[in-house]
């Protein structure tokens, strides 16, 4: 692995607001050089490895509720994929096929062949689309409150106003740039109205900040947010080949009950085998920091036959 210098600023962990305490002990940031692009990750623990990816608008930051637990058991490899953070932030390559192999590429240069892997929305699609391209590097994966495009069913353009006010950023954040001129200067009014409406629990002020913040410093940052779904005709044809290849690893699929729900598993099970589905109650759209402590019990239940079974991947 090349050299590259140390993670700093609000992104990375030295700069991180409010991390639980002793974060700073167990996880460092660092640059990983996959020889295509340089991505961000926060590594620690021991175990396993155990990788992390959040979805729109988030980063790494996402899991900081969960991470110590898991780094008791897991090596915890929490990533900012292409575009997000402190990761380089190319013009294209946003479909989650290309995601997917920049993911196999990350863990094969830190050293890890076999994984697990929980994604979040986005982080969702991602990880549908590595274990069906790359059936050999998942042993489970733990997916949370996203359908996936090209695969569940797409919602009718006029649709119940519930739904409009769910999925309505979906093509606003596909324009080819107007949406950009639009929330330059008031991404706290964009992102933070994303926050607010999609979770049952708000999330603290700092964590919104943080995310905000994040994507307002860069103009890259804010175009990178949007290309994931200026991707999605690729990322549609690519699950529609997808579809013809079930899954056979274990699944979990959680739901927010105030937002996806038993949707998350009924989207898995049109494409997995094995799918076990949870619903946490009083949860939106962010459980790993509305609902941590349900989270971590979930996942720790459903990884404990990967944590026993495996040594410490070679």
């Amino acid at each position: 692995m090349s050299q590259s210098p140390t993670p700093e600023g609000p992104g990375s962990v030295a700069g991180a607001p409010n991390l639980p305490a002793g974060f700073a002990q167990t996880f460092t940031s660092r640059y990983v050089d996959t020889g295509h692009l340089r991505l961000h990750a926060v590594t620690g623990g021991e175990g396993p490895p155990l990788l992390l990816l959040a979805g729109w608008p988030q980063t790494w930051y996402a899991w900081r509720l969960l991470m110590p637990a898991l780094a008791r058991d897991f090596q915890v490899v929490a990533v900012d994929p292409r575009g997000v953070g402190l990761s380089d932030k190319p013009l294209d390559g946003y479909d989650t096929g290309t995601l997917a192999r920049d993911l196999v590429a990350l863990m094969d240069t830190l050293g890890h062949h076999r994984f697990a892997m929980v994604g979040h929305d986005v982080g969702m699609w991602t990880g549908y689309a590595l274990a069906v391209d790359h059936p050999d590097r998942l042993e489970r994966l733990a997916v949370a409150e996203a359908a996936i495009p090209g695969l569940s069913p797409t919602p009718p353009l006029f649709g119940s106003q519930e739904a409009n006010d769910r999925l309505w950023h979906f093509a606003f954040n596909r324009l080819a740039g107007v949406n950009e001129q639009l929330v330059a200067g008031r991404e706290h009014l964009y992102f933070g109205h994303q926050f607010a409406t999609k979770s049952a629990k708000p999330l603290p002020d700092h964590a919104v900040r943080h995310y905000v913040d994040t994507l307002a410093a860069d103009p890259q940052a804010l175009r990178c947010s949007f290309e994931f779904y200026r991707a999605l005709d690729t990322t549609i044809a690519q699950n529609g080949q997808r579809a013809a290849r079930r899954l056979s690893l274990p699944v979990l699929a959680i739901g927010g009950a105030a937002n996806l729900g038993a949707s998350v598993g009924a989207t898995m099970r049109l494409a997995a085998d094995d799918v076990e589905t949870l619903v946490l109650p009083d949860c939106g759209h962010y459980p790993a920091e509305e609902s941590p402590e349900a989270m971590l019990s979930a996942l720790t239940a459903f990884l404990a036959p990967y944590r026993t079974g495996r040594t410490v991947s070679d």
